[in-house]
């Protein structure tokens, strides 16, 4: 296999794709395909009470997670706003976690500052151990690394086409540093998302969260694009979004889907009527709701807006 890497940007020197990024997204889509995302770091936090103490500073469930459940967890400042993310499995003694690149040594440092007398042992593990999609995101030891991605294998191409065709954003990359879980989308059925859960005790942000859930109407909302398929090139990262020369949003990632076209996905003011087309870095762009701009929700196919 050729490989084509990324240059730059958070995935540099991952693979973007093998030569054939639309086929690979047909095979990953039908779960043939495996993804190597051994450039995204990897920690440990292993010891008695690691579920029971994530638990308490994270929004997600976690003190009864069961072993080989693949979780995401938000870490939000007091505004609610999201500050870190992570990614990962419990194995019954240990948590495997992965974050995105270049946010790994943020997120050890707030971690461990919260520690105080829980009993639990935070580790770097990403010379040791890598993220990999393989039948679902997963964590190995480096050395089984060829063995778990076999010798179908499809570039970080072909996973970001199939996230944003199910509204899946990247943090830091979908997101930027107001960004609230409520203006997210909800891939998974759950109220809020799959890095949040409602019921649950208490963690730094969750007034900000369950107050915007109880009133309704985010600031903005999660929403993707159909970009104009004549444009040679797909929009930056952060470009605006514009309505009639009006700045109502900025875009995240983008992608040309092998079935769709070129897709992305952008957070957009939550009273700009859905139904209008926009202009992003000088493309076209009709807008496709996820979000349910009233209240925070995930549309679902069968969700009708009044």
């Amino acid at each position: 296999m050729s490989a084509i890497r990324h240059e730059s940007g958070p995935d540099a020197g991952a693979v973007w794709h093998y030569g054939d990024p639309l086929r690979e997204q047909r095979r990953l889509a039908a779960g043939e395909a495996s993804v190597d995302l051994s450039h995204r770091p990897v920690f440990s936090v292993s010891g008695p009470d690691r579920l029971s103490w994530l638990n308490n500073i994270v929004s997600q469930k976690l003190d009864d997670l069961p072993p080989g459940v693949w979780t995401t967890a938000y870490i939000l400042d007091p505004q609610g706003r999201i500050g870190h993310v992570f990614g990962g499995v419990d194995d019954g003694e240990t948590l495997w976690a992965s974050t995105e690149p270049g946010h790994l040594d943020a997120l050890l440092a707030w971690l461990r500052r919260m520690q105080f007398a829980a009993r639990v042992e935070i580790d770097e593990r990403s010379d040791t151990h890598a993220m990999v999609i393989a039948g679902g995101p997963r964590i190995v030891p480096r050395e089984q690394l060829d063995e778990v991605l076999g010798e179908v294998r499809a570039g970080t191409w072909a996973a970001d086409a199939l996230r944003i065709e199910a509204g899946r954003p990247r943090i830091f990359v979908d997101t930027d540093d107001k960004t609230i879980p409520n203006e997210l989308a909800n891939p998974d059925g759950l109220a809020l998302g799959a890095g949040v859960h409602l019921q649950k005790g208490c963690y730094p942000g969750q007034e900000t969260v369950a107050r915007v859930y109880t009133l309704g109407r985010p600031p903005r909302r999660l929403t993707r694009l159909q970009l104009d398929g004549s444009a040679e090139a797909l929009p930056a990262v952060g470009a605006d979004v514009l309505l009639d020369g009006r700045v109502v949003g900025r875009v995240g990632s983008s992608a040309r889907h092998f079935e769709q076209g070129p897709i992305a996905l952008a957070l957009i003011k939550r009273n700009v009527d859905w139904s209008l087309p926009v202009l992003v870095d000088g493309i076209d762009a009709a807008q496709e709701l996820i979000v349910n701009p009233e209240v925070g929700l995930h549309v679902r196919p069968n969700m009708r807006l009044r």
